[in-house]
């Protein structure tokens, strides 16, 4: 089938990189607007949000007890089990970010995941002890509260405590994943406890379900601060169930728990068509794979190829494939390996990238580009996608913003249960191989080091300087591919936020396999890609999940996934 070409860009806008500069601020007044919003995968979180906004909460207080009334409500998903990330706007352009993310023992190293001498796989892998990082949370909220809190830290906990102690209505969703993911969830006696029939059936959906063990030690954080967490009766049940696993033990020891720091990270910025887009950096993949599809397809005249024509689909699946290929090479811990950020968005790298693209042709293959500031040869490592995390942004009146996407890896992360909460599984986002082909994966395990994440927080400011929109997604190395498509449907085809979230997804991650939503409309387009060489393109089901609130015309718009329980809810 031959396609007819299309007029296409030849200039590239420039594109700036921020990383390792000062903190990037705009030249934007600060805006003022009547309500606050929240976003988030859950209806209870958000308006556990809005209820701290209501009580003259900032965008940061409202993120953070979004975040907790999470680890109640969406147990499979995020919570203070995990880590995150978190970008957060001033609201007068002044953007940091914090690196919430968990860190493995001081015992860990290249043979991490080995047994016997070989290693495991990842399901394997998963269940019990070696999967749990130390997790970052607590920390990252006590940070960022530090920061840009205007309450109380104690008046963040109310929500997610009464939900706990009172009980909340179990969702469709919550017990689909109990049944699909019971070897998790139920992995331990107190996982059973909570979330299980004494015939070893999940609680179904309908049912009020209560934790009173998360609500009393949710209680003892909100009185004595994050040190609750990380030393005295909480760590030692970390380490304790750690350690005592019933599938993988591992060592972890009080020191590893109570060590534990937040990075502020310097974000990463660009501009794609004058609007700044900022993320997080390493160890996120995010912002790098966000970004350098961005300034990949930027010649392109994407705007007047449409969201309906294949072309421009195929455009970004080709720019996602090499982006992706870059990601698997050189993404990591940047505290362990110096990774090339900079060079990874420098505009001549992505226009030499770019040039590797055609409108009327596939690549026959893609690999990792030589991007400056690569210093040690590196070997690819790949890892699985995963079905859980929570994303969640908040802007209160004032104008400040935080999109924060928090995680446990896996649906009900290790199945290790602490104080009614679920201990994630995120060493396993770090690769099992320590090397391949006799060279270091940069990824590798090590003691102390963040794993590699697709956590892709987001906030992007129009060419005024003024916040356009806060937005970020769940679902793994799917992640990237969310919110690049949401940020290309608001800018390039002037949607909503809400109808670009709801957009079909395209997912390209390196090599020869494109993924399209199963019954959506870009099944339609099968042909059509197939024909531009796209020769192995599979259908995925629609699983993602997504949340935003935009700016427009001076209000707040808010965006959540139709595919998810999600819902936007205003102060």
């Amino acid at each position: 089938m031959k396609l007819k070409l299309v007029a296409i860009l030849t200039a590239p806008l420039l594109l700036g990189a921020c990383a390792g500069t000062s903190a990037p601020r705009l030249s934007a007044a600060s805006p003022t607007f009547e309500h606050g919003m929240v976003s988030a995968a859950d209806p209870r979180a958000a308006e556990a949000g809005a209820e701290i906004l209501r009580a003259g909460g900032s965008a940061a207080d409202a993120a953070l007890a979004t975040l907790l009334a999470l680890t109640v409500v969406e147990p499979q998903s995020s919570g203070i089990g995990g880590g995150g990330f978190l970008i957060h706007d001033d609201g007068k352009g002044g953007v940091e970010s914090f690196d919430g993310r968990e860190t493995a023992p001081a015992a860990a190293d290249g043979t991490w995941f080995y047994v016997d001498g070989k290693p495991l796989t990842v399901p394997q892998a998963i269940p019990g002890g070696r999967s749990v990082g130390v997790p970052g949370n607590i920390r990252m909220m006590a940070e960022a509260h530090r920061a840009h809190g205007k309450l109380p830290w104690s008046a963040l906990f109310q929500p997610a405590i009464r939900l706990a102690r009172d009980g909340f209505t179990v969702t469709p969703r919550l017990a689909a994943f109990l049944d699909r993911f019971k070897a998790s969830a139920a992995l331990t006696e107190a996982g059973r406890a909570i979330y299980y029939q004494p015939d070893g059936n999940p609680i179904p959906a309908g049912t009020t379900l209560k934790n009173p063990d998360l609500a009393t030690f949710l209680e003892q954080v909100a009185a004595q601060g994050p040190n609750a967490f990380y030393t005295g009766a909480n760590a030692q049940k970390i380490v304790d169930a750690v350690t005592l696993a019933p599938r993988n033990p591992a060592p972890m020891t009080m020191a590893d728990v109570a060590g534990y720091k937040v990075k502020e990270r310097t974000p990463v910025c660009t501009f794609y068509r004058a609007h700044k887009v900022c993320g997080m950096g390493p160890p996120s993949s995010g912002a790098t794979t966000v970004q350098g599809v961005l300034g990949m397809v930027e010649r392109f005249d994407l705007r007047g190829l449409g969201k309906d024509d294949p072309r421009g689909w195929h455009l970004i699946a080709e720019a996602m494939r090499l982006a992706y290929a870059d990601r698997e090479r050189y993404l990591a811990d940047p505290d362990f390996f110096p990774v090339p950020t900079a060079g990874l968005l420098a505009p001549d790298y992505l226009a030499a990238r770019s040039q590797l693209i055609a409108i009327d042709r596939t690549m026959p293959s893609v690999e990792a580009g030589n991007p400056k500031g690569v210093k040690v040869a590196l070997a690819d490592t790949l890892t699985p996608d995963v079905v859980s995390t929570s994303h969640f942004v908040a802007i209160d009146r004032a104008g400040r913003a935080a999109t924060l996407t928090s995680t446990i890896e896996s649906a009900f992360g290790s199945g290790l249960v602490v104080n009614g909460y679920f201990l994630n599984n995120e060493l396993t986002d770090l690769s099992i191989l320590p090397e391949r082909g006799g060279r270091m994966v940069a990824n590798k395990v090590e003691g102390g080091k963040r794993p590699r994440s697709s956590m892709a927080p987001t906030l992007v400011y129009a060419p005024d300087g003024k916040l356009r929109l806060a937005v970020g997604a769940a679902g793994g190395a799917t992640i990237p591919a969310q919110v690049l498509k949401a940020i290309i449907a608001v800018i390039d085809w002037d949607m909503t936020a809400q109808d670009a979230i709801a957009l079909p997804v395209i997912f390209a991650p390196g090599g020869q396999t494109v993924f399209v939503e199963r019954g959506s409309p870009h099944e339609v387009m099968i042909p059509f890609l197939q024909a531009l060489g796209h020769t192995d393109v599979q259908l995925r089901e629609r699983s993602f999940k997504a949340n935003a609130i935009e700016v427009k015309d001076g209000r707040l718009l808010g965006a959540a996934d139709p595919r998810s329980e999600g819902v936007a809810v205003s102060e």
